[in-house]
């Protein structure tokens, strides 16, 4: 994800599984056995990336498909998608793209332009992509574009929203989700708790696999990764703590920023050489990018 400091803020805030929800939710001991029973019947060893990664999941496909319908909703009501065919039909198909060469292609996916000068892209469980007109605006080339793009699917194939769902709820309470238990207001918690981690953005070792494999897919998928190379630069360049998620509390000297773009140039540097000649896009992008509403009048670049 990437944003500014006012997107979490405007949506809402990550809400925690505080000390009276896990009385609420609390089993007896004999509950909890059986619950613990059912959750290792119905969960298993998932893909969690290329090359056969894979983790213990304890949220399901179906389960993960609802939060994400439950989020799209809200994201919906508190945002306006862009009115423009065309710019939809063309995100959906970088997204497609990229999504045929992932390790989890068969999610209903879906990706959304949000008319905002917020510097913003985030995905959500289940396969929803969504970017906001101002980075766009940013960008100079569909290299550009589905470097983000790959970036945010990573997340998703990583199933870095559930897993941090998981640490949130704590042990009890992400078991009897597993098993569907969806009362006493379950759907709205999760549904917030799920549109917080992609707003705010994810841990450090979740940030370096999506860069990871964002690079990899987008290279599989034709697109030259120089562009992975050049949008991170200009989104470090905001400088100043401007963004959170894709590039936490981003600025160009930051250490960590340095490290991050140093690793993204030894991947590439390791693969074959044919990459460079690989397309760019610039003409095609730059004319859908003429079809962009201007910034606000009281808008500014980094805002």
């Amino acid at each position: 994800m990437i944003g500014d400091k006012n997107s979490s803020q405007r949506i809402g805030s990550l809400p925690h599984a505080d000390a009276t929800n896990r009385r609420r939710y609390a089993p007896t001991a004999p509950l909890l056995a059986l619950v613990v029973a059912g959750a290792l019947l119905t969960s298993s060893c998932v893909t969690t990336g290329p090359g056969g990664e894979k983790s213990f999941i304890l949220i399901s496909d179906a389960e993960e498909a609802q939060i994400g319908h439950d989020v799209d909703s809200t994201v919906r009501a508190e945002n306006t998608l862009l009115p423009d065919t065309a710019w939809q039909n063309y995100l959906t198909r970088v997204g497609e793209r990229i999504v045929k060469v992932c390790d989890r292609p068969n999610l209903e996916w879906e990706f959304h332009v949000i008319e905002s000068d917020q510097i913003n892209a985030f995905a959500i469980p289940g396969g929803h992509v969504y970017f906001y007109t101002g980075i766009l605006r940013m960008m100079d080339d569909e290299a550009e574009l589905a470097a983000v793009m790959a970036h945010e699917v990573s997340h998703v194939v990583g199933r870095h929203s559930v897993k941090s769902l998981q640490a949130a709820l704590g042990g009890v309470l992400a078991l009897q989700i597993a098993l569907g238990d969806r009362s006493e207001g379950a759907a709205g918690k999760l549904a917030g708790m799920a549109l917080g981690i992609a707003l705010t953005g994810y841990g450090r070792g979740h940030e370096l696999e999506a860069d990871r494999y964002g690079v990899y897919y987008m290279q599989k998928a034709g697109y030259n990764p120089s562009g992975a190379r050049s949008m991170f630069t200009k989104l470090a360049e905001l400088g100043g703590g401007q963004s959170h998620g894709f590039f936490e509390k981003l600025a160009s000297t930051h250490p960590e920023t340095q490290e991050r773009i140093a690793k993204i140039d030894a991947q590439i540097a390791a693969m074959p050489r044919s990459v460079d000649t690989l397309p760019t896009y610039k003409e095609r992008y730059q004319t859908l990018k003429k079809r962009l509403p201007p910034p606000a009048p009281d808008s500014t670049k980094t805002r």
